[in-house]
């Protein structure tokens, strides 16, 4: 079986691994066509000089350069400049000197000539030891003078002496014989208009740099940082995976398209295994939080070597930079610094390439300087984050006395921050920070106040943070309480179930005296979803029983609903009908226990095979006493019920009356609804972050829909054995919900690989499960496949019993998809000489085109003409179905269906690609050749003649070949086609 450990789709997903840089240099093809146009001109500039700030890969494209140079016959002579060289005047001269004078001799030593008296590089020396500049000029003008054709690289060049950049400044460059040039890389962190000395060498070495770029001879090339679209590559070469666009976001905005940056931030987050990869693609952990930076990174090390007042004046700015130019001010009367002293500090850390300066609006009258941010944001994150507690609560405080002074919550100024600034979070995570430093009650208020402003908050911006920060400023037990359910309420929302048990736990064993019954009710059952959201199915167990309920300070309505919810989780329907039976007067006290036991029983009473309750409740408004949220999260329920049943109508009408949007509907909801209408990238593209993050459950009943459905696709795909991997991921949880949808998938693979027998046994197990617990839900497509399974296993006499039982399921469930699957079933079964499957088949041919599922749709018409009840020409229609989706085995399948029907296929070309891309999907999947032969039907000899048409076609050697280049995404090409 071939490996697949970085392409998995896996409950989990699997580490990412940093990979250094590859061998294409992204986001930087103008400027190496550039240069390289420029070097290998002969009446081009003789001085090129790369620039750019620290981290923008001056060195690396450099090196690029340099190895480009030397493959086209051109000698590089590399010199490179260290920290401390600006202390030794006239060394990089000397060297200059010596790196030029040493390729001479090695260019003409096969010439034997008298040995000069005086070279060059002993002029340079004892120029250097006696200090005689003139003397230093004259070697180095005589070392280029010589027409040895090479390109010099001097590589940072900002650490190199004064004085040798202003020789070469200086230099009459007309003298220099065309092979010779000269290429320095240097740091520029200012703008050219504005020149500043460069890091670590003083003013004179910047200055002299500016000078020589000045030279009529040089031509500049600045370095940019990379656009979004070339980082997005750069990632993507590191992590061998391609990220996701939240991840490339997060990434963009902490580096600002810095590649130094880009790396350490990847290093940083893959060391802590915060980047899983699931299918090839890379996502950032839920709630994951920015790192720090270590000590020895480039952006720490270079604000360290900084003479203070520099550090405090960082520090200090790394929370008040969004006030604009008052934080200057504010910094001085936070650290005790004189404004004089802070100024040179901001202005030093603007020339070093730590801050950069905001200019004024065009047309302003006001300072030509907004205020200061951060170069990298990551440096800014980091220096904040390492500040001790009184420290970052001092300086916290001051922002928000200040912005609390600028305005009132009732009649507040416009906003006082930066642009640059995030105005939604700045405010409530500096009152957060600053505690009991500034006013307590509006601290809470404005807290809470943001937090529910923020909800859900799925991306953990601070909802959770300030509501936490709310609960450590409230004395009052009765008020903490309830900021502690808002919080737990909180977590649970952004998907922090952690904190939101540790919360509802606290509550449930301890409310406060006099809170609220319908807060201690609420606590109960957050701590029910909570602990089936971390999937602890023994404590669910656990609370599904009166004994665990015993002793807790709580009303009847809590522990009953409580009760209800922990089986209604577990999916032990019988057990909690009757529990529902027995408790009514309870739970009907109030209208929302009452609304969410009703929905319970409804949903319950469907799956044992009664559903007219739940089809009536559909035509019902919502409860009218109802919370917003609380009817947004029972019509979720519903809604997630009518998806998993496969009634996309119901669902679409659901929608519309309840007035629900798409996209705010949960991430397993939205896979569901892509998953029916077809659009599986998107149900993709959801699936690997819900299966990344452990976020597999759906809504009961069918908790394991997403994997089901996603193992479907990945079948459809050509991918039976990561369709296989991901349903083991997510089996074996002891006393769990029911797995009987994980059995038809995986049972849906072994038929798929021709493997009848376990396929047999995985749906009896399934159908033994449900018939356990009394649930009809799922069952009728276990009843379909074992029929099928039956009947290809030449077992007429088991396939008709099946299908009796899945015509009485249908009748008994009232369900457009079992109907579907009966009816279709029987076609299959009957055979094409059978009048009652062609009128079956004709039947399912309308069904399937009225709930317009594409899927459903084109297997429905494959299937009516392959038994000879309809006309060829469908085929056409459910090609282009399956090729919406993506569905490459099926279009296999129908493609062999329109030869045999006579029918010619569309596009040959096309269709050879797509014949060849899934040979090398099956390949890559770990299938031998008989495995293959098995899935698209074919002989084992058939497929060793495609396999060596394969690899005749696209210059290929070997499987493994084959198989790297589809794990890393790389198209399969066939030159003569």
């Amino acid at each position: 079986m071939a490996a697949r450990t970085d392409t998995e789709l896996v409950f989990g997903g699997t580490a990412a691994r940093f990979h250094g840089p590859g061998e294409d240099l992204l986001g930087r093809t103008a400027e190496s066509d550039g240069i390289d146009d420029h070097l290998r001109d002969p009446a081009g500039p003789r001085l090129m000089l790369v620039r750019g700030e620290r981290g923008i890969g001056r060195t690396v494209f450099a090196h690029a350069t340099a190895e480009r140079l030397r493959a086209g016959g051109i000698a590089v002579l590399p010199v490179d400049c260290l920290p401390g060289d600006g202390e030794h005047p006239q060394l990089l001269a000397l060297r200059l000197v010596m790196a030029l004078e040493e390729h001479r001799s090695a260019a003409t030593k096969r010439t034997p000539t008298r040995a000069p008296t005086h070279t060059p590089a002993a002029e340079a020396l004892s120029a250097m030891k006696h200090d005689d500049r003139t003397a230093m000029a004259e070697a180095l003008a005589a070392a280029l003078a010589r027409p040895t054709p090479a390109v010099v690289l001097v590589d940072d060049a900002h650490h190199a002496d004064a004085e040798s950049l202003a020789l070469l400044g200086e230099f009459d460059y007309d003298r220099v014989p065309p092979g010779i040039r000269l290429m320095l890389t240097a740091a520029q962190h200012t703008a050219p208009a504005h020149p500043s000395p460069s890091p670590g060498s003083g003013s004179g070495s910047g200055q002299a740099m500016d000078r020589l770029a000045h030279n009529r001879a040089a031509h500049t090339i600045t370095l940019p940082r990379l656009t979004l679209d070339d980082a997005t590559a750069m990632v993507a070469q590191r992590l061998r995976s391609a990220p996701d666009a939240d991840l490339m976001r997060r990434l963009h905005e902490l580096s600002r398209g810095v590649p130094g940056a880009l790396d350490a931030l990847l290093a940083e987050w893959t060391g802590q295994n915060a980047i899983r990869t699931a299918d090839g693609h890379a996502f950032l952990g839920t709630g994951v939080p920015v790192p720090l930076l270590p000590d020895h990174d480039r952006y720490v090390a270079a604000l360290r070597a900084l003479e203070e007042p520099c550090g405090t004046v960082a520090t200090a700015l790394s929370i008040l930079w969004p006030l604009g130019r008052p934080a200057e001010a504010l910094v001085a009367s936070s650290t005790g610094l004189p404004a004089e002293a802070v100024t040179d500090g901001i202005r030093t850390l603007v020339d070093e390439g730590v801050l950069d300066e905001l200019p004024g609006r065009p047309h302003s009258t006001a300072s030509t300087s907004r205020g200061w941010t951060f170069r990298v944001p990551l440096l800014a994150h980091t220096v904040r984050e390492r500040l001790g507690p009184v420290k970052r609560s001092h300086l916290s405080a001051a922002a928000v006395e200040a912005l609390w002074a600028d305005g009132t919550p009732q009649a507040p100024s416009p906003s006082p921050l930066l642009e640059e600034a995030d105005a939604q979070t700045y405010l409530p995570d500096r009152i957060a920070d600053a505690g009991f430093m500034v006013d307590r009650d509006r601290a809470v208020t404005e807290l809470t106040a943001a937090a529910r402003s923020l909800y859900p908050d799925l991306e953990r911006r601070g909802m959770l943070r300030w509501h936490m920060g709310a609960v450590r400023l409230i004395e009052e037990q009765y008020a903490r309480d309830l900021a502690i359910l808002r919080s737990g309420q909180a977590a649970f929302g952004c998907g922090d179930y952690r904190t939101a048990r540790t919360a509802a736990e606290w509550l449930v064993c301890g409310p406060a005296e006099g809170l609220d019954p319908q807060a201690v009710h609420e606590a109960a059952t957050l701590l029910v979803a909570s602990a089936a959201a971390e999937q602890d199915w023994p404590a669910l167990a656990r609370m599904g029983t009166a004994l665990w309920w015993e002793g807790l300070p709580l009303s009847a309505m809590a522990t009953v609903s409580g009760r209800v919810q922990a089986l209604w989780q577990l999916e032990k329907w019988q057990e909690a009908l009757a529990l529902m039976s027995q408790t009514e007067r309870v739970w009907q006290a109030t209208p929302g226990s009452r609304a969410l036991l009703e929905l319970f029983s409804r949903v319950a009473e469907y799956v044992l095979g009664r559903p007219d309750r739940f089809t009536r409740a559909l035509a019902l408004p919502d409860e009218p006493d109802l919370a917003p949220s609380k009817a947004f999260a029972f019509n979720i329920a519903t809604f997630d019920v009518l998806l998993g049943i496969g009634d996309l109508r119901a669902a679409a009408n659901l929608l519309s009356t309840r007035s629900m949007h798409l996209e705010l509907l949960p991430q397993p909801n939205r896979f569901l609804w892509h998953h029916l209408n077809g659009q599986w990238d998107e149900a993709l593209a959801l699936a690997r972050r819900l299966l990344v993050n452990g976020g597999v459950l759906n809504v009961v009943p069918g908790h394991h829909l997403l994997p089901a459905r996603t193992a479907a696709i990945l079948l459809a795909q050509g991918r039976p054995t990561s369709a296989e991997r991901l349903i083991s991921s997510v089996r074996g949880r002891v006393n769990g919900p029911l797995e009987h949808i994980l059995d038809h998938a995986e049972a849906e693979v072994l038929r798929t690989l021709g493997d009848l027998g376990r396929a047999e046994e995985v749906l009896r197990r399934g159908l033994r499960a449900a018939d356990e617990r009394g649930s009809f839900y799922g069952t009728d497509e276990l009843l379909a496949s074992l029929a099928e399974v039956h009947a290809e296993a030449g077992h007429p006499d088991r396939a008709t019993a099946c299908l009796a039982r899945l015509e009485r399921t249908a009748e008994q469930m009232n369900s457009g998809r079992t109907r579907l699957l009966h009816l279709l079933t029987s076609g299959k079964i009957l055979g094409p000489d059978s009048p009652e499957a062609r009128k079956h088949l004709h039947e399912a041919v309308d069904l399937a085109r009225s709930r317009t599922q594409p899927f459903e749709t084109a297997v429905t018409l494959l299937a009516a003409v392959r038994a000879n009840a309809g006309p060829a020409t469908q085929l056409h229609e459910a090609y282009e179905h399956f090729a919406e989706m993506g569905a490459t085995l099926w279009r296999f399948r129908t493609r062999t269906a329109m030869r045999e029907a006579g029918l010619t296929v569309p596009g040959r070309r096309q269709a050879t690609a797509e014949n060849e891309h899934l040979l090398a999907t099956l390949l890559a999947e770990g299938l031998t050749n008989r495995q293959i032969a098995g899935v698209l039907r074919l002989s084992e000899d058939a497929v060793a003649n495609r396999l060596s048409r394969l690899f005749a076609r696209t210059g290929m050697r070997s499987r493994t070949e084959v198989v790297t280049a589809v794990l890393r995404g790389t198209q399969i090409t066939t030159p003569h086609h």
